[in-house]
């Protein structure tokens, strides 16, 4: 990829991983008992980083608006686009361009997919999304019908 397509902050981040080997990004910290304590060392690992996950799912639209606090400002527009267009019971908007808003990943379920296409479900989200879909530099939609409830 051509780093004049990237922003200024992805770009840094590039350097910078590029800079560090991966020996030192991939070793976990250890530290080892002295000798006379043990005859044989004690490692302790680092903790795992914390999982970053947004998953919003309801009923209805209200309840999903209410659910994306976590969101960023720009994921939370997304959202309330397609909330107020397509009424999703489920709902997840991810940036995934490493924070500079280039690039985003939407998984949606919602009724008004039931009977389309898969290019007609992910054609209704572009619609949904209008003319804000075009500054980006790309967009993963994964769209699904919700799961009909079993009758008794």
């Amino acid at each position: 990829m051509q780093p004049s397509l990237l922003c200024t902050a992805c770009r840094r981040a590039a350097r910078a991983r590029a800079r560090a080997p991966l020996r030192l990004l991939a070793r976990p910290i250890t530290t080892a008992r002295p000798h006379h304590l043990s005859s044989s060392p004690v490692l302790r690992s680092s903790p795992p980083p914390p999982r970053l996950l947004r998953l919003y799912s309801s009923s209805t639209p209200a309840a999903a608006e209410a659910e994306t606090p976590s969101m960023t400002d720009a994921e939370a527009a997304i959202a309330r686009l397609l909330v107020d267009a397509l009424s999703p019971s489920a709902l997840l908007v991810q940036d995934v361009s490493g924070g500079c808003g280039s690039m985003y990943a939407i998984d949606i379920a919602a009724e008004a997919f039931r009977g389309q296409s898969v290019l007609r479900q992910q054609r209704m989200v572009n619609a949904a999304l209008g003319e804000l879909v075009r500054t980006w530099h790309g967009v993963q939609i994964r769209t699904s019908v919700p799961e009909k409830p079993q009758q008794s």
